[in-house]
């Protein structure tokens, strides 16, 4: 992976209080160091609080409101998880339109540890293959897909991944991921 490997590749990460400080400081550090262009988006501006586990630990400046989504502005979507980020996302309107337009699309999705949540509530499971976090894997399979536990799973314009020992195997894939989908130039 070369540094311009994602140049003016714009990822919207969509978070919430409560996001996992590892899966979305790692993940965006990743997808910089990609040359990506990363966005922290949420419901408001203020800075949010994460989390190691369930202890509060740094907070994470915040780029641009659900508000200022727009789904042709952006060339994928990354959800961290965190139990507490994940179910607080998971019922935001805003956020289950542009995901549900990102897979309508077939824009790349990255998701991690509880974030499948919104997916699932975005009516987006059914039917295909997915990991998670393992309290959340009834969920995925009472809407309709199918849950296996592996480090990352890649099912289409989605990859998935377990927990934060899983990062760097998820890093490794969502960015091939995201090298697939780049747009060239005509």
């Amino acid at each position: 992976m070369t540094k311009a490997a994602l140049e003016n590749f714009r990822v919207a990460v969509l978070a919430m209080d409560g996001v996992e400080e590892a899966e979305i400081t790692e993940t965006t550090a990743a997808l910089k160091a990609a040359g990506a262009r990363v966005d922290v988006v949420s419901k408001r501006r203020q800075p949010l609080q994460a989390f190691v586990h369930m202890a509060p630990s740094i907070m994470v400046p915040v780029d641009a409101t659900f508000e200022d989504l727009d789904p042709e502005a952006y060339d994928a979507v990354l959800l961290p998880g965190g139990a507490l980020n994940s179910d607080a996302l998971r019922v935001e309107p805003q956020a289950q339109a542009f995901v549900t337009a990102f897979d309508r699309t077939n824009k790349p999705i990255a998701a991690i540890c509880h974030a499948p949540w919104l997916l699932v509530s975005a009516d987006l499971v059914e039917g295909r293959t997915l990991t998670s976090f393992h309290t959340i894997h009834d969920d995925i399979e009472n809407a309709g897909g199918t849950w296996l536990d592996q480090p990352v799973v890649a099912d289409g314009n989605l990859v998935t991944s377990r927990k934060p020992d899983d990062i760097p195997q998820f890093n490794e894939r969502m960015i091939a991921l995201f090298e697939r989908s780049v747009r060239v130039p005509v």
